[in-house]
């Protein structure tokens, strides 16, 4: 059984506040919470159905605590509109030391995306295309925020994320003689430009793109160019969506 003290400890872990207050996350959805399980991350408390731990015994095994519930019950405390058989209470990691250089790679920064699921959702875009690491700046939305880890589909697992301002990474780019692309409207087609093996990509904010104080600083400006003829058509492509065109594009030229 799940504890009314615990349901509203789970139920506050959707906050920011509480989650650097408790040093909890919540893990929500079946594959998620194997992949949690199976990873570097501390599982404090597992709640699961009797069917879930029966299938998933050896991953279950390194909960610190297992609790056998009913889904009524999972469903009743759960985050999510249609939740599956387990939930999850891990503690927050020790924060990472940034890196010295970058290897011969492509790596990610946003520039304060906001929307959780775009965060996922290319945490998720790193891990299929082997990103070495992703920054995200300071105002980007929180990791550990569930519905990151949940659109990152157990991706949060492997990718390397640090949270930092541009000016270290760009610092970081220099060392590493890595030069560093953004996503502008105005930019170089990704189709035709030259693109390196070992590189930064910029992504900017949903709304307003890369800021300003940042253009300087970046190399080289590139786009995803319009294919429509159409008088009125899209302005532009969601960010998790550009994300992925042009990590494909870095990855294809680097590849053959």
């Amino acid at each position: 059984m799940i504890s009314k003290s615990t349901i509203k400890l789970i139920k506050s872990l959707a906050l920011k506040k509480y989650r650097i207050k408790e040093k909890l996350f919540l893990v929500e959805g079946d594959k998620n919470v194997i992949e949690v399980l199976n990873s570097n991350y501390k599982t404090e408390r597992l709640f699961a159905t009797k069917t879930f731990v029966y299938e998933n015994e050896n991953s279950c095994s390194k909960a610190i605590s297992t609790t056998k519930v009913e889904h009524s019950e999972i469903k009743r405390t759960s985050l999510l509109q249609n939740p599956q058989n387990a939930l999850a209470i891990c503690s927050l990691p020790e924060k990472q030391l940034f890196p010295e250089i970058l290897n011969n790679n492509l790596s990610v920064y946003l520039d304060d995306i906001q929307d959780p699921g775009n965060l996922g959702t290319i945490i998720r875009i790193c891990d299929w295309f082997n990103i070495e690491y992703l920054f995200c700046s300071p105002n980007t939305a929180d990791l550990y925020n569930p519905k990151v880890i949940q659109a990152s589909m157990g991706s949060f697992c492997r990718v390397q994320i640090f949270k930092s301002k541009f000016e270290q990474v760009a610092g970081l780019a220099k060392l590493s003689r890595a030069p560093i692309f953004g996503a502008f409207l105005e930019g170089k087609n990704i189709y035709t430009e030259i693109l390196p093996a070992k590189a930064i990509l910029v992504m900017g904010n949903e709304g307003n793109g890369i800021h300003k104080e940042l253009e300087n600083i970046i190399d080289r400006k590139i786009k995803i160019p319009e294919f429509s003829e159409k008088e009125n058509s899209a302005e532009s492509l969601n960010v998790s969506v550009a994300t992925a065109i042009i990590c494909s594009e870095f990855k294809r030229k680097s590849f053959f």
